[in-house]
């Protein structure tokens, strides 16, 4: 068991005051093994190397600890070194299945997955947590690609922790990567009717349910999930997308809004709540919410596109020069990007730049039909009529 900074935190306090005072201070080997386990999961392995070392000068025949050494050294790439240490260790306590989770850590970095499974196998025949071994299998398969069984494994793990979300996660991941998701519609409905208020499942059936375009149900299962937990973000969040696929464009905009309200604003959500506005005609709302996208996140492409469009469409193309500009500062190997541009130029009389930005369109391979024709009318326009018959 590992220490939290605020929860039985003696030993660690005890163990940081020895080392500044370079006094040294008595731990039996469970105290040891919670600071090493602290250190570890706060990487700070430098420490942890020290509690470890001063641990097994206290107590040099703890399996314990020098399978945490064991740990460590996996995790500094000394695998020879473990697999040695992990061998004595097995040959001392043949029953302890920590052994064989880290004889099957150091075969599954190096990418032997078969390996890892069958001593994780072993791992599960002297295990008190099974759930979690299970788990270990599942992610092996995963690393294998072998999703029917990473599913049934994780399966168990169910039946061992109804409410194991991970594993349910990795179980939906499973049939997602298969394109099983009747499947998984099926997998979800049973599991919601033995525990019809869980919002994760209903959120991940309202989730395949959008997959499949089946968007009504999408709905329904998404209001079930905000239904039993009010502050369930994600939640809100899809269903916002569901609504925009139903033409729902007011609702989709109410729930963007309250994931902001729940969390800190996103610019894909102010993104989101942009195009709902643009396609209600509230340009001006649009705008302001695009704006917002860009401020969160100056990279987002998208967002500085959006705007351009905006700008075209009210036919203010300087505006939309100065915003196209900038998604191709980010973006400048993106031909759709170019051919705005063009198209911005050509109505501001830039006729040199619209070529430029035709050519680029074609050093990118776009060789679409309109590119072709609208660079042999800007190569007209000035005056080159040969360069012109060459495009056409």
């Amino acid at each position: 068991m590992s220490l939290t900074p605020r929860e039985n935190n003696m030993p660690l306090l005890k163990f940081e005051s020895m080392l500044k005072t370079d006094s040294v201070y008595f731990f039996d080997s469970i105290e040891f093994e919670q600071i090493i386990h602290y250190y570890i999961d706060s990487a700070k392995i430098s420490l942890a190397k020290k509690a470890i070392k001063l641990g097994l000068t206290q107590h040099p025949k703890s399996v314990l600890l020098k399978l945490l050494q064991a740990e460590l050294m996996i995790l500094d790439g000394e695998i020879q070194k473990a697999s040695n240490l992990l061998k004595e260790l097995q040959a001392i306590e043949p029953t302890n299945e920590e052994i064989y989770v880290q004889q099957a850590a150091i075969y599954s970095k190096n990418d032997n997955h078969d390996k890892a499974i069958s001593l994780l196998k072993i791992a599960l025949t002297y295990t008190d947590d099974e759930a979690d071994i299970l788990s270990m299998i599942g992610m092996e398969y995963l690393y294998l690609d072998d999703f029917n069984e990473a599913r049934l494994n994780f399966a168990k793990c169910l039946e061992v922790d109804f409410e194991d979300y991970s594993s349910l996660y990795n179980i939906i991941y499973c049939f997602d990567m298969q394109n099983k998701h009747n499947e998984a519609i099926d997998y979800l409905n049973n599991y919601i009717n033995k525990d019809p208020y869980s919002e994760v499942a209903w959120h991940q059936l309202g989730r395949q349910y959008f997959i499949i375009e089946n968007y009504k149900e999408a709905l329904r299962a998404f209001d079930y999930a905000v239904l039993i937990d009010e502050f369930f973000v994600g939640a809100y969040l899809e269903k916002a997308k569901t609504l925009e696929q139903l033409k729902n464009f007011e609702e989709a905009i109410s729930n963007y809004k309250i994931t902001i309200e729940l969390d800190d604003p996103t610019s894909f959500v102010f993104l989101r709540i942009g195009e709902c506005y643009e396609k209600l005609n509230k340009s001006t709302q649009a705008i302001q919410f695009y704006k917002k996208a860009v401020h969160e996140d100056p990279l987002l492409d998208k967002g500085w596109v959006a705007i351009t469009n905006l700008n075209i469409k009210e036919k203010k193309y300087r505006k939309a020069l100065f915003h196209i500009n900038k998604a191709l500062e980010i973006d400048e190997l993106n031909s759709k990007y170019w051919r705005t541009y063009a198209e911005i130029c050509l109505n501001i009389d830039l006729f040199e730049e619209a070529e430029n930005a035709f050519k680029q369109c074609l050093l990118l391979k776009d060789f679409d039909l309109t590119i072709w024709l609208g660079l042999s009318d800007v190569l007209c326009f000035l005056g080159e009529y040969e360069d012109a018959l060459k495009y056409l």
